[in-house]
């Protein structure tokens, strides 16, 4: 198998028409929020506040704080929908001589070593494994996985730190998008929640009564409901997770590490206390964690652990060296600043200070 024919998307082998009808279709869950949003202005904004809420002082501090609201979640929207996913450094891709000897092996134990021998030979901070202690391969991408990395089958390339691939989002939430999507649950809860709470005393105003317009605001009124209903549970998941430091995919299947000499499964490996592991997703400037912008730390790659096992702990100049070399290349795969990468390298030393083992 070629490198070529490994990274390609499984929608690449068809035909030009059903290749543009799947991607069209991968939009529909995108379309339907946008018409949803759309509608709920026009029934929120038109038909309840210029058109049945007399009282001025009322209308204004509805449609501020509507419009408000309206603006950060699509802002977080758009983030996370338009954010690139961002791509494996090529230091984690087999070259094509370290290709063919592991295509080649005809034993397990050749292509571990081959692989082995790679991930020494460059430096390569790789520190989680299989149950079975193997360096984590990609078959389809032909590169190993940095740790937290997995391979999305609905994009077809590995993504670092891989959440989930949503589809209402038509996107992979993942490192360079997580804090994105978090802000864009909680920035719609709270609109749903609005919503619902400002239209309550109207619904059952207009249960009963014969108004002009009593559809749009009614139906509003359910359609928030619902919506907030949906939400919290999800929104209040990704916030567990956050603070875990965890993503949906480690909640299931556990990280393994190397601890007391033997290959591990630990939920809390990466996990640095509450407030490290919020600082890590939404930074350290404060002024920026409740806005879409781009303020977490880190690269994506190499992770800050909760523990350090004695067989590994040298390899913690191997992730430096790893770092220091994609820095002086330019190759970092997101373009955070250098004040948040120290300010990691900063946690990352707390961590192994307050854990030994």
């Amino acid at each position: 198998m070629s490198a070529t024919t490994a990274i390609t998307p499984k929608f690449s082998m068809m035909t030009t028409p059903c290749r543009i009808c799947f991607k069209a279709a991968k939009w529909l869950p995108v379309l339907f929020i946008v018409t949803v949003v759309v509608w709920s202005y026009y029934a929120y904004v038109i038909q309840l506040n210029l058109f049945t809420i007399a009282s001025i002082i009322e209308k204004c501090f509805y449609l501020i704080v509507y419009h408000v609201l309206l603006g950060l979640f699509l802002w977080a929207y758009w983030q996370t929908i338009f954010t690139d996913i961002g791509t494996v450094p090529k230091q984690f891709r087999l070259p094509p001589t370290e290709l063919d000897r592991y295509e080649s092996a005809e034993t397990d134990e050749v292509r571990r070593d081959v692989l082995e021998r790679f991930i020494q030979k460059h430096s390569l901070p790789v520190y989680n494994r299989t149950m079975t202690g193997d360096i984590r391969y990609c078959d389809k991408c032909v590169q190993v996985k940095p740790d937290r990395c997995h391979h999305c089958s609905v994009c077809g390339v590995c993504v670092l730190k891989l959440d989930h691939h949503c589809p209402w989002v038509n996107n992979c939430v993942a490192f360079t998008n997580y804090k994105f999507f978090i802000l864009f649950l909680g920035y719609a809860l709270l609109y749903c929640l609005f919503i619902g709470a400002t239209t309550l005393q109207y619904f059952i105003k207009f249960w009963k009564l014969d108004v002009d317009g009593k559809f749009h605001i009614l139906f509003v009124f359910f359609v928030s409901i619902m919506f907030a209903i949906s939400l919290v549970s999800l929104f209040g998941y990704h916030v567990f997770l956050v603070v875990k430091n965890r993503s949906t995919l480690e909640s299931f299947r556990a990280p393994i590490f190397r601890l007391n000499h033997t290959w591990m499964q630990d939920k809390d490996g990466f996990s640095l206390g509450a407030l490290n592991n919020f600082i890590e997703v939404f930074g350290d400037d404060r002024k920026l964690w409740f806005l879409p912008v781009a303020s977490s730390l880190g690269d994506g790659v190499t992770y800050p652990q909760r523990c350090v096992d004695e067989d590994t702990d040298d390899l913690l100049g191997a992730r430096q060296r790893w770092a220091d070399d994609e820095e002086e290349n330019e190759l970092m795969c997101t373009g955070y600043t250098n004040s948040h990468t120290h300010a990691l390298e900063e946690v990352i030393v707390q961590a192994n200070h307050t854990n030994p083992v």
